[in-house]
């Protein structure tokens, strides 16, 4: 519901009579004032505000105010906003929302504005659309396996060889290790994010999105259903209440209170859950399916920069942009928290002070990068795919909808949704 509010909100920009923009005309002393507007947690809120003091101290002409608010709340803010003319100048998106908010006219194209000659051209491309350069990715992500290798080591469990295991091997795995811990421990959590769907789909040859509509076959969506009913079959994980519980946040999954051994996250959120877990956690490929040709592993921009169309300081905006993906200073405060930088000059700056955990990470993305696919940025509705898709799963895990039905529903409620 909240995104489809948002999305509704959206469209009364199209309308919208008021045309002033994020922030004042001017701050205090005659400042530029600018607004951003982030989600994230608190430890995000801290480090981008420490990031912000940093860019104010260097251009002292400008006040930023940061505009922040939890994930569950930022997009109905951002749209609300909006829609009423008062978009903050600097706005922070997902690769979901891109093709939405550009669409609707709603994003200034920063061809020329933003210096993105250090950046990484591949991810660069991820926010253009129409021949525009809409977006300025803050930073690289993929979807792996992650592995508590202290808790498989102490049952006596060797890593697995990522290069081959299958999907089989991960479940097997997975109920060794909660046989092993005598139920103390579960084998592995599982995610209805749709980055794991869009994983295991690629393995087959179809991607999320084809023309605009869902490009899934309902069998390859069923068969994902599968094998997270396996995962639960086997105790290879806990039941779908147990997940229910567990909710979406790095702080609160399994994997971070060492209750499972293997669980999918972000990559970016690979230094949350080894905070949480105080345990050596390691990255892995994803499983396969037999014969698959491709990994089906995706290389996504973690979130964006922006700036808003009707903004008064477009000047200001690009000149914070460009410090937080430019100036060594700025990444050396963040650190992966948006993602690991994409100007290469900025992630060796700081190379020798990202946690132990972003090292691994980096080490991991720099290994595997011939085998993630291009980046492909979703059509508009697919803000709303996330929530379509949890419905549909949680219908067929708690045995509401048989898998058949519920795979029709999904298909057909993602494609109205990208019709919009």
């Amino acid at each position: 519901m909240k995104r489809i509010l948002a999305a509704t909100a959206l469209t009364m920009v199209a309308v919208s009579a008021t045309a002033c923009g994020g922030g004042d005309d001017g701050g205090s002393g005659g400042k530029t004032k600018i607004v951003f507007s982030y989600w994230g947690s608190d430890s995000r809120q801290k480090l981008t505000e420490s990031a912000i003091a940093a860019f104010e101290k260097k251009n002292p002409a400008v006040d930023v105010e940061g505009d922040f608010s939890d994930f569950d709340s930022y997009y109905e803010k951002l749209a609300t906003k909006t829609a009423a003319g008062d978009a903050p100048d600097v706005m922070s998106i997902e690769i979901r929302g891109l093709a939405e908010y550009a669409g609707r006219g709603v994003l200034s194209d920063l061809k020329g504005k933003v210096d993105t000659a250090d950046l990484d051209q591949n991810v660069l491309k991820a926010g253009q659309l129409d021949g525009k350069q809409y977006a300025v990715p803050t930073g690289a992500n993929t979807w792996p396996m992650i592995v508590n290798k202290d808790l498989l080591e102490k049952e006596g469990q060797k890593m697995p060889d990522d290069k081959t295991w299958t999907w089989d091997d991960y479940v097997a795995a997975s109920q060794k290790m909660t046989q092993k811990s005598g139920g103390q421990v579960w084998g592995t959590e599982y995610n209805e994010n749709p980055g794991w769907l869009q994983v295991f789909a690629a393995q087959r040859g179809e991607p999320f999105y084809a023309n605009g509509k869902i490009g899934l076959s309902e069998q390859t969506v069923k068969d994902w259903w599968a094998l997270i009913q396996k995962i639960i079959a086997t105790k290879a994980g806990p039941g779908a209440a147990k997940m229910l519980e567990t909710g979406t946040k790095p702080d609160q999954a399994l994997l971070s209170t060492n209750k499972s051994v293997y669980g999918s996250w972000w990559s970016n959120q690979l230094d949350a859950l080894s905070k949480g877990s105080g345990q050596n956690l390691e990255l892995l490929r994803m499983p396969k399916a037999p014969g698959a040709s491709a990994s089906g592993m995706f290389l996504q921009p973690a979130m964006y920069y922006t700036v808003s169309s009707r903004t008064k300081h477009s000047e200001a905006a690009a000149k914070f942009i460009n410090f937080m993906i430019n100036d060594p200073e700025a990444g050396a405060i963040v650190l992966s928290d948006r993602g690991l930088p994409t100007n290469a000059k900025v992630l060796a700056a700081i190379k020798g002070k990202l946690s132990p955990a972003d090292q691994k990470v980096a080490a991991f993305m720099d290994s595997i990068k011939g085998e993630l696919s291009p980046i492909v940025i979703p059509p508009k509705g697919a803000m709303e795919m996330e929530d379509i898709l949890k419905r549909a799963t949680d219908s067929v895990l708690f045995g509401k909808a048989k898998p058949d039905d519920a795979a029709k529903t999904f298909i057909k409620e993602a494609n109205n949704a990208l019709g919009q």
